[in-house]
C-alpha cells in the first residue's frame, strides 16, 4: 500500500508477479492522501479514498477498544443483549421506522434497476431475525471455556477457546444480516461491517433504533458493533486490507468476493469467503418421481445461495423424470404468481412442451422472453441471480458418473444432492464430489440457522480449495483462538 500516492499516467507498476501501466483515468482519479492498493491476485489497483480509510482507521479503532471492554462484560449482559434486539424488533413501534427507511431502499433500488430480492424486509424475514437473536440468547456458550486438559506429573496444561479479536464483515444488500454479524458477540468478539449500498438506509435505521439501543440497555460498549456508514467499495478493500483485523468474512458471490478476499490474504489476514453460490441436484437411475418432484419444487421456493441451479438427469429416464421435474418449477413459480424459465443442455429440451413466450421479472423490469432455451456444457458454471421466476438448467446425461464429473468441473463446488433410493448411487456423490454440503433431499438445508440451530456469519464452498479444519458453516462459536494455561504444582520442574 502506498499512503500518498504519487502516480502519473504512463507509470509502471510491479503488483504481485504482473507490471502494470497506470492509465489516464486511475491517474487522474487520485487525490492527496488517498491510499493506493495493488491486489497481487489481480494485478489490478485501487484506489481507496482518504476519507473512507480515516472512517475505516477510525472504526477498526473503536471495535478494537470494544473488543477490549468486552472482555470485562459477563455472558449474562450478552444475553440480555439479544433479548433486547430481539424485543426491539418484535415492537411494531419501534419497527415502523426500520420499514420506512426498507421501503425507501427499496424504491430507490427499484427506480435503479437493482435487484430486490433480498433487499425487501418482509414478514418472514422479520420474523427469523427475531428467531435469530434469540437462538443467540439461548445458545450454549461464552467467550471463554475449557476444551482440553493434558495431566503431567507436578504439572498440567489446560486448553482454553478464547475471543479471536474484532471480526470484519462486507455483506451483500441485505437487511437480515444483522444477527449473524452481531452472533460474534456471543464469542467476546466485536465487529465492523459493511453493508451493500442498496440496504445502507435500512442498516443505519436499524443500527439506530434496534442495535444502539439493546447495546445500551444491555450495558455492552457501543464500539463492539460498528457499522460502516460508507456506500463506497473502497470501504471494504480498506477494512480487510487492515491488519489489526483478526478475521475478514466476505458474503455474496462473483469477482467481488474474490478479490476481497485476494485483498485479506496478502494482508495476512485470515479470511472466510463464501464465493459462488448455486446448487445442484444429480438424479440417479433409481430415483423416485414424487420423491424428485417435491425436492425440485422445495429447492426453487427463492433466489438464494442454496437454491437449485442445475438438475441433472440420466438419459435412460429422462423421457419419466423431465415432465415431472418441469411441473415441479412450474407449481414453485405458481407460488410467486410466475412461470419457471429453463434453460437445456445435452437435448434436455426433447423432453419439454413446445417453447413459448413467458414474462420473465428482470431487475430492470419486465421481459419476454422463451420460457425455453438451448445451453451448452460450458455454461453451467453461471449461477441465475433470478427475482421471481425461478430459473436452472436441466442436463441429460448418460450416466451418475457423467453428472458427477460436470459438478466437479463446472459447479461452484458448494451444494449437490443425490436423488435415488439406491445407497450405492448416493454413496458414489458422496464419495466423488468435492462438495462440503452433500444431501439427498432438497437444497435449502444448506443454513446455519436451519440445520445446526446457529445463526451462520457465512457458508463458504470449495471453489478455492477445501477448508482447513473447519466445515462450511462459519458461526459466532467459530470465531476464537486457543490459549494454554499452565498449572505446576511441582516447584523443581524442569527440562
Amino acid at each position: 500500500m502506498t499512503p500518498k500516492p504519487a502516480l502519473k499516467s504512463g507509470d509502471r507498476v510491479l503488483v504481485g508477479t504482473r507490471l502494470i501501466t497506470v492509465d489516464d483515468s486511475f491517474a487522474s482519479s487520485l487525490q492527496d492522501g488517498d491510499t493506493v492498493l495493488g491486489i497481487a491476485g489481480t494485478g489490478q489497483l485501487r484506489r481507496i479514498p482518504s476519507a473512507v480509510q480515516s472512517l475505516v482507521n477510525g472504526s477498526v479503532e473503536a471495535a478494537m477498544q470494544g473488543f477490549l471492554q468486552l472482555q470485562k462484560v459477563d455472558t449474562t449482559s450478552v444475553n440480555q443483549f439479544f433479548a433486547r434486539a430481539a424485543e426491539r424488533l418484535a415492537d411494531d413501534s419501534i419497527f415502523s421506522a426500520v420499514a420506512d427507511a426498507n421501503e425507501k431502499d427499496v424504491e430507490s433500488a427499484t427506480a435503479r434497476g437493482r435487484s430486490t430480492t433480498r433487499l425487501v424486509l418482509s414478514p418472514k424475514m422479520r420474523d427469523d431475525m427475531v428467531s435469530a437473536f434469540r437462538m443467540w440468547e439461548l445458545a450454549e456458550m461464552s467467550s471463554s471455556s475449557l476444551t482440553d486438559t493434558v495431566e503431567h506429573v507436578g504439572w498440567k496444561v489446560e486448553q482454553w477457546k478464547a475471543p479471536l479479536g474484532v471480526i470484519g464483515f462486507v455483506f451483500e444488500g441485505r437487511p437480515n444480516v444483522f444477527a449473524d454479524a452481531t452472533g460474534v458477540l456471543k464469542g467476546g468478539n466485536s465487529v465492523v461491517f459493511r453493508i451493500g449500498s442498496d440496504a445502507l438506509g435500512t442498516a443505519t435505521s436499524i443500527m439506530e433504533h434496534i442495535i444502539r439501543p439493546a447495546l445500551k440497555e444491555s450495558g455492552l460498549p457501543e464500539q463492539c458493533v460498528v457499522l460502516l456508514d460508507s456506500v463506497e467499495h473502497a470501504a471494504g478493500w480498506a477494512l480487510f486490507s487492515d491488519q489489526r483485523v483478526s478475521l475478514a468474512v466476505a458474503r455474496g458471490s462473483g469477482q467481488a468476493v474474490a478479490e476481497l478476499g485476494s485483498i485479506a490474504q496478502q494482508a495476512g489476514v485470515a479470511a472466510s469467503l463464501h464465493g459462488t453460490g448455486g446448487a445442484w441436484i444429480l438424479v440417479g437411475d433409481q430415483a423416485d418421481p414424487k420423491r424428485l418432484f417435491n425436492v425440485v419444487r422445495h429447492s426453487l421456493d427463492r433466489k438464494v445461495c442454496n437454491t437449485a441451479n442445475v438438475v441433472c438427469v440420466p438419459k435412460a429416464r429422462a423421457a419419466e423424470l423431465i415432465p415431472q421435474i418441469f411441473a415441479a418449477a412450474q407449481q414453485a413459480s405458481a407460488q410467486r404468481g410466475t412461470d419457471a424459465r429453463i434453460h437445456c443442455v445435452n437435448n434436455a429440451e426433447q423432453y419439454l412442451p413446445s417453447a413459448s413466450h413467458i414474462d420473465v421479472r428482470r431487475a430492470d423490469g419486465v421481459r419476454s422472453e422463451m420460457q425455453i432455451s438451448v445451453a451448452d456444457v460450458k455454461d453451467l458454471g453461471h449461477e441465475f441471480e433470478w427475482e421471481e421466476n425461478p430459473e436452472f438448467f436441466i442436463v441429460v446425461v448418460d450416466q451418475l458418473i457423467e453428472a458427477i464429473e460436470l459438478f466437479n468441473r463446472y459447479s461452484p463446488q458448494f451444494v449437490v444432492s443425490a436423488i435415488s433410493e439406491d445407497s450405492a448411487e448416493r454413496d458414489l456423490v458422496w464419495s466423488q464430489c468435492n462438495a462440503p454440503f452433500v444431501g439427498d433431499g432438497f437444497t435449502r438445508w444448506v443454513d446455519g440457522q436451519f440445520a445446526l440451530l446457529r445463526p451462520e456469519l457465512g457458508l463458504s464452498n470449495w471453489q478455492s480449495g477445501r477448508l482447513f479444519a473447519r466445515g462450511g458453516v462459519l458461526s459466532g462459536d467459530s470465531a476464537f483462538t486457543v490459549r494454554l494455561k499452565v498449572t505446576q504444582q511441582d516447584s523443581n520442574l524442569h527440562r
